[in-house]
């Protein structure tokens, strides 16, 4: 073997990651926690909910967990470190608008991933991850699409004839409330009576796999 050859090959060796090596690993770990995420939220998710803004957001939030969780592993932070990650994440917390329970709990499966793939390389094996990330797509994918869970969205209205909120008119109001809002609704809710106004507060619920142009409100 040549001078250059030698030369070649140990630059090679020097260049190509191995699982070894801590930024080697870095880049597995993150391929795979990438591919998790993908899975969870523009499979399994996307698919069923058409809502392209939380995509975006699963997916930094994943990534930006994952790189701080598995950058910090080593790292004795204390405790005021930990209180203002806290402060910040309250900050975004209550300075947003409410987010609905099904995509927090998309937020929560892609939060649990990022640790995971992170941190559990430090006390598991390979296949263990792999499985842990299996279960959750799994399971994930069976409520989400094989389950038929119908998912509910809620539109807040201010009502103004509080005349068919009586006891045996329930068919009229439904019909009067759908010709006017456009969806089907499921049931509802009855709020807040204003007699000097002659309007009411209702909360209809409806299938937001049927009405997929309507987005769900918060309360009022």
């Amino acid at each position: 073997m040549t001078l250059l050859d030698t030369l070649s090959t140990t630059l090679l060796q020097a260049l190509t990651p191995s699982l070894d090596d801590g930024w080697g690993q870095l880049l597995a770990l993150f391929g795979l926690n990438l591919a998790s995420a993908l899975v969870v939220v523009r499979v399994i998710y996307h698919m069923a909910a058409k809502r392209r803004d939380f995509v975006f957001t699963f997916m930094l939030v994943s990534t930006s967990v994952f790189l701080l969780c598995r950058l910090l592993a080593g790292v004795e932070i204390d405790l005021a470190f930990a209180l203002g990650l806290f402060a910040i994440f309250g900050i975004i917390r209550y300075r947003t608008n409410a987010i609905p329970i099904r995509e927090m709990t998309y937020l929560f499966i892609v939060i649990a991933l990022a640790v995971v793939n992170a941190l559990a390389p430090l006390a598991a094996s390979w296949a263990e991850i792999v499985l842990a990330n299996l279960l959750i797509w799994v399971l994930t994918f069976v409520l989400e699409r094989l389950w038929f869970v119908e998912h509910l969205a809620t539109k807040i209205v201010i009502y103004d004839r509080i005349d068919l909120l009586h006891e045996g008119r329930r068919a009229e109001l439904i019909a009067d409330l759908e010709r006017r809002t456009g969806v089907s609704i499921v049931y509802l809710e009855f709020g807040k009576v204003d007699l000097l106004r002659d309007t009411a507060n209702l909360k209809i619920h409806f299938s937001q796999d049927k009405e997929p142009g309507h987005f769900e409100e918060s309360e009022l």
